[in-house]
């Protein structure tokens, strides 16, 4: 039978959450790196025993840890994360200049097809490549040398690449987002990058359909429609059919078109999953009700998902990379929240069950189906 590795960064450790494929009993394995920061954890599609941590502190600053066998042992490996040359300063939060500065790893995306080939997202917004494992990261200037780079500003969360997506179809076709930037797109591997904003709008920027300035929170796509894109942004759930060339909003009747996590069904490229908040000032759900919203239809309509989820006095949030699908049949959907709880549905979202609670604030959920 399949089991299921479920990876759970949080704000005091890291965690390895275990179940076979009936996905009811879980075991639990952690703190791994107690007391650090782990701002995301993620197995590698190309080895299964393969995974990647991004430990951080602001005394100690970046740490990448590497398994090479499922999360039992860990080993750091590079940790040299250098900007290539220096060029002119970004904006900062009250639009004067400031100069560029690493902070910590947001986000792995392991090669879907080499193990040995990892890229890391950073703040400030930057992105690196590994091709030996993660022992050693290049920067791939074209993203944070790009001629509108001088006009980011981070969102409150800090200016981060926070999702990259390699198109399992074409390798050298990529995607990320920045906080707040918005998407950018490449076709040559990293090397060169355009910005993929039109449609977004904007409140609070000078110009709210600029080409950039937009503070996507995340974006996600099925595997084998490498052209349908769907977003959640600072207000606005969106989709593009176009790869990102123009965006067209989705919101429809979700009960708030706030959130940070979105992602889409294992094998339904209609189906896409959110979860609303109240506001981007209000981060907690709407009447303090815990619900997934679904969409069967790729965003034309949305339906509440309530089974197993506290429908009264919750005021949690779910972050932006805290959310993951698997890819069993049917697929099963997880969540981690700032309250430390993680649900898991064995059945597309139809029910739900806290596989653990008590954790530290999550940041980050991946699943793996092994076999």
């Amino acid at each position: 039978m399949t089991a299921v590795r479920v990876l759970v960064g949080t704000q005091k450790g890291g965690f390895v959450l275990t179940s076979d494929g009936s996905r009811k009993e879980w075991q639990v394995s952690g703190p791994h790196f107690g007391g650090w920061e782990i701002y995301h954890m993620v197995g590698s599609p190309a080895d299964p025993d393969r995974l990647f941590a991004s430990q951080s502190s602001s005394w100690f600053g970046q740490v990448v840890q590497r398994s090479d066998d499922g999360g039992r042992s860990w080993q750091p490996v590079g940790n040299e994360f250098t900007y290539e040359g220096t060029p002119g300063p970004h904006q900062w939060y009250d639009g004067t200049p400031h100069p560029w500065e690493f902070a910590r790893v947001w986000h792995f995306e392991p090669s879907p097809t080499d193990p040995d080939v990892v890229f890391a997202g950073a703040e400030d917004a930057a992105i690196f490549k590994s091709t030996d494992g993660g022992a050693s990261w290049v920067e791939l200037p074209g993203l944070r040398t790009h001629a509108t780079a001088p006009n980011w500003q981070p969102g409150a969360g800090g200016m981060c690449v926070h999702t990259i997506l390699v198109d399992p179809t074409d390798p050298e076709r990529m995607h990320v987002a920045i906080s707040a930037a918005g998407v950018f797109r490449s076709e040559d591997g990293g090397t060169t990058w355009r910005p993929a904003n039109r449609g977004l709008k904007s409140e609070g920027i000078p110009d709210s359909e600029a080409e950039v300035g937009h503070c996507v929170h995340r974006i996600a796509r099925h595997p084998e429609r490498s052209e349908t894109l769907f977003m959640q942004k600072h207000w606005d759930v969106m989709r593009s059919d176009d790869g990102g060339d123009s965006w067209r909003e989705i919101s429809g009747d979700l009960p708030s078109d706030f959130g940070f996590p979105i992602g889409v069904h294992a094998h339904e490229p209609d189906t896409v999953y959110v979860v609303p908040i109240k506001s981007d000032s209000e981060h907690y759900p709407p009447e303090g009700k815990l619900r997934v919203y679904r969409s069967r239809t790729g965003g034309e309509d949305w339906e509440p998902l309530t089974k197993g989820l506290p429908q009264a006095d919750c005021y949690v949030n779910v972050l932006r990379d805290a959310m993951a699908i698997d890819t069993m049949d049917p697929c099963g959907v997880y969540f981690g929240t700032t309250g430390g709880q993680v649900y898991g549905s064995a059945d597309a979202g139809d029910s739900w069950q806290p596989i653990v609670r008590d954790l530290p604030r999550v940041l980050s959920v991946e699943v793996q189906a092994l076999a």
